[in-house]
């Protein structure tokens, strides 16, 4: 339901002022004609919802990867029926994540441009960091250093500082009638000088590409721009990637099954070894220190005929389990071969009477872990198919241990505690209690709410929430 109401963008109304009056495709349009079939991953499609500046679905802007000409690309795509395309802080937090997928991953980036511009409001959280809107143009720069391709449509307005975008890419194409491209449009001429200039005239299509020099390609529609994009990608002599076709096997249980193993509200671990039989190829797996350690599953599998380390909880990490996933995760750095972390944690209840010897010991090999996990060598794909709490999404690769993608199923808990351990703090004492319960109360419901996989997928804290049947193709 959240995916489907986030694909219709601002509403029917900022839709029909987009197509109707504007002339304009949607921004999901523009990208079947650009890409080579349908196959696109969508990078987290629930950004930005219900954040505290206002609802702004998918961060008023589209970001996923697939192929054009037989390269993959990475597509930022503002969404003009969003605020007009404005960018807000998430937004800007969404096209850095894009880039940095692109230079991780070597991807030629395009960049559909239809946007009015900076969020003048909250430009104290969006302009002046160095995680803010300068970034965007700043890894432009360091992509062309690195020989990475990226290319640019103006579709729509081009404000501000986002004109950089396409005027910072290697070739930019403008379409008539509908793209303008200024650091000030005529609203502002108007206030400064008094004197009124039409959009056409201030920085259209024609004179971007008669007089400026700022476009390097005209085109009179948008269906001739995305024709001319898929030329210029054939020209750029980026090679596609070999797709060895590898042959495998399905598992041997049906994926559909995976959704029976995700209940949205679960009191234990869920049970890893079912899900891995469901997601590997031919249900095979040949695990790695099966008797020792046994709350992480670690061990070898194919997905889709591609050789994978799997590190996965089957519950809170011991000292033994610790010590596994650190021989584990060193081995398949040693031999390059990438990890898959499936975070799949429920906590059991705290017993603070007894910290016993095991407790302490725990930590030094959780940080022996945490070491060769950050160092590891290889590309890492972190999936939290369960809970996610505290050092443990350190340990197996959370956020913070820059994995390549993090998915998350829609029942994942992501927090520093489990709220469901609240209730049982010891109370320092008869007359302190008084307003404590209410407090705790609170805090509990503050932790749950934002525990949840929807409150995180809006912060961009992941690459998004995928469903568990659709693990594998993911």
């Amino acid at each position: 339901e959240l995916l489907e109401m986030v694909s219709k963008g601002g509403g029917e109304n900022a839709i029909l002022h987009h197509t109707q009056r504007n002339k304009k495709l949607f921004v999901r349009e523009r990208l079947k004609l650009l890409l080579d079939d349908e196959s696109f991953l969508e990078l987290s499609p629930l950004a930005g919802l219900n954040m505290p500046y206002g609802d702004v679905p998918a961060a008023g802007c589209l970001t996923g990867i697939g192929k054009i000409c037989g390269v993959w690309c990475v597509f930022v795509a503002n969404d003009a029926t969003v605020k007009g395309g404005t960018i807000y802080p998430i937004g800007v937090k969404k096209q850095l994540r894009a880039q940095e997928i692109a230079m991780q991953n070597r991807l030629l980036s395009v960049y559909l441009t239809d946007s009015g511009g900076a969020f003048l409001p909250l430009q104290s959280e969006l302009f002046p960091d160095k995680s803010h809107g300068g970034r965007v143009f700043y890894n432009e720069a360091i992509m062309s250093a690195m020989r990475i391709p990226q290319v640019a449509v103006v579709c729509g307005s081009c404000v501000a500082g986002g004109a950089y975008v396409p005027t910072m890419a290697e070739e930019a194409v403008i379409i008539d009638k509908i793209g303008t491209l200024f650091l000030a449009g005529p609203p502002l001429v108007k206030a400064a000088t008094g004197e009124y200039v039409s959009p056409e005239d201030l920085g259209g299509a024609k004179l971007h590409s008669k007089v400026s020099g700022c476009s390097d390609h005209f085109a009179s529609s948008e269906k001739e721009a995305y024709e001319c994009i898929r030329n210029v990608i054939s020209t750029l002599n980026y090679d596609p990637l070999p797709e060895n076709v590898i042959e495998h096997d399905s598992p041997l249980y049906s994926s559909d099954e995976l959704l029976g193993l995700a209940p949205q509200d679960y009191g234990c671990t869920l049970p890893v070894k079912l899900i891995l039989s469901r997601l590997m190829d031919g249900s095979r797996f040949q695990e790695f220190k099966a008797n020792y350690g046994t709350t992480l599953v670690t061990g070898f599998g194919h997905v889709e005929g591609h050789l994978v380390g799997i590190v996965a909880n089957n519950g809170e990490l011991s000292h033994d389990a610790s010590l596994k996933g650190s021989h584990f995760v060193q081995l398949c750095s040693q031999r390059s071969i990438p990890i898959l972390f499936f975070q799949n944690t429920a906590p059991h209840t705290a017993e603070p009477t007894n910290i016993s010897q095991a407790h302490s010991n725990r930590l030094k090999a959780q940080a022996s872990m945490m070491a060769a996990v950050a160092c590891a060598a290889v590309p890492k794909i972190t999936i939290v198919i369960g809970g996610c709490y505290g050092s443990e999404s350190y340990i197996m690769c959370g956020r913070s241990f820059s994995p390549n993608f993090l998915f998350l199923w829609p029942n994942a808990r992501v927090a520093l505690v489990d709220s469901r351990h609240f209730s049982i703090v010891p109370q320092a004492g008869d007359n302190d209690c008084t307003g404590d319960e209410a407090e705790l109360k609170h805090l509990k419901e503050k932790l749950e709410e934002e525990s949840s996989a929807f409150y995180s997928s809006a912060r961009l804290w992941d690459d998004g929430i995928i469903l568990p049947q659709n693990t594998r193709k993911v």
